[in-house]
């Protein structure tokens, strides 16, 4: 396996599969599908380079992860993947510290550039 740790964190089981399909024969992935998981999930693993989050989940908004995940871990890159393509979301995710943006539907190759740009 990769040194490469990547969280995803997606309510939709699909998103899931097709991140770790993508993804999973060149990172090493723990996938959770709700954001106190994935915050549970990061004070537990102090080697993840990246998470792949989702905007809008049930409980816990992605923004409010986000924001709690780099208060607690600001060296971790996190990119935000969304089904809903909104300026204004993109604009404060980003000035909340995401490193990026992907729409679902995405594209594999979509997915490989902005993981690799990201976990260098």
């Amino acid at each position: 396996m990769s040194s490469k740790k990547i969280l995803i964190c997606d309510d939709e089981e699909g998103v899931r599969e097709s991140l770790k399909l993508i993804l999973g024969d060149e990172y090493d992935l723990i996938i959770v599908d709700s954001g106190d998981q994935a915050l549970h999930t990061l004070s537990n693993n102090k080697d993840v380079k990246l998470v792949l989050l989702d905007i809008k989940m049930p409980r816990m908004h992605g923004l409010d992860v986000l924001t709690q995940i780099k208060a607690q871990h600001s060296k971790i890159k996190i990119v935000m993947v969304t089904g809903y393509r909104s300026v204004e979301t993109a604009a404060e995710a980003s000035r909340l510290g995401a490193s990026g943006y992907i729409i679902k539907p995405f594209k594999a190759n979509e997915i490989l550039e902005v993981v690799n740009k990201n976990c260098k």
